[in-house]
């Protein structure tokens, strides 16, 4: 069994990015789903579809949100899941170099998962000193 990877963003950023992501590896090491979050979207039935995905990812160890913004709506119904039965551990300021590297640890528990895409990410990040 694996842990799941939730994407929680707004419009069309999970979906560009699981397709970049899919360049890099064409098959994917985890099961992978994105929410994507509509400006005007009611939260509520937002929040209902992302636990019908969550529950469909969790096969026993868990899942992982990646969420774009923390404290945005995306970010927050991601959250929420976890009152409603679902563990989850949720990293925020999600980038290409974080799913990436949550995809090459397929294998690591949740937890220790979550401390890998955090990693990830601020390890993606350059500033070019020229």
């Amino acid at each position: 069994m694996t842990v799941g990877v939730l994407l929680m963003t707004h419009e069309s950023v999970g979906q560009a990015l699981v397709k970049a992501a899919r360049h890099v590896l064409p098959k994917l090491p985890l099961r992978v789903a994105t929410v994507e979050v509509p400006a005007r979207a009611d939260p509520d039935v937002m929040r209902t579809l992302t636990a019908k995905h969550a529950r469909e990812l969790d096969q026993g160890e868990g899942v992982l949100v990646l969420a774009d913004l923390y404290g945005a709506t995306p970010c927050n119904i991601g959250l929420s899941l976890s009152a409603v039965g679902v563990r989850l551990r949720c990293v925020s300021g999600l980038n290409l170099p974080m799913l990436l590297r949550v995809l090459n640890y397929a294998d690591k528990p949740l937890d220790e998962l979550a401390e890998i895409a955090a990693s990830g990410g601020r390890g993606g990040i350059f500033i070019d000193h020229a």
